[in-house]
């Protein structure tokens, strides 16, 4: 089944790899879903690059400086999510040039689960780019 077409708010399923799985020498990720934050690509790129938000069933824990947002109970329902409450990091992301090796389909039939409401996804890019902006983002660059 070919990639889905990348665009901000798509969320696709991708071997996210969290800030703490790297630090302990981790560079494979568990498949879940993640949002597309950002696209980008400068002419020295030969690709696009990819910023992706991890969505997760553990709420976040403003202890340790993470942030999220939950994830509308129909809005799960409609990208095909499990029934758990589910929310959306803004406070993490992965980097990599699209589409990398750790984009893949959803299921036999879906090679992705759709978009995130244009509110949720405004909602999203808004707080994500107030903590960058206050250097309070974990970015995990990954291989290619």
């Amino acid at each position: 089944m070919a990639l889905p077409k990348p665009h901000e708010g798509l969320v696709v399923r991708y071997g996210y790899l969290w800030e703490w799985q790297r630090r302990q020498g981790q560079e494979e990720g568990k498949d879940r879903p993640c949002m597309i934050l950002r696209l980008y690509q400068t002419p020295d790129m030969p690709a696009p690059r990819a910023i992706v938000l991890p969505i997760t069933h553990a709420p976040p824990d403003p202890g340790l400086g993470q942030e999220g947002i939950e994830i509308p109970a129909t809005t799960a329902r409609r990208l095909g999510l499990d029934d758990e409450r589910s929310w959306l990091m803004v406070s993490e992301c992965n980097l990599f040039r699209w589409p990398g090796p750790d984009v893949r389909p959803v299921d036999a039939t879906r090679n992705a689960y759709g978009p995130i409401p244009p509110s949720l996804y405004g909602r999203a890019r808004d707080r994500f780019v107030e903590r960058a902006g206050q250097r309070r983002v974990t970015a995990v660059t990954r291989s290619e």
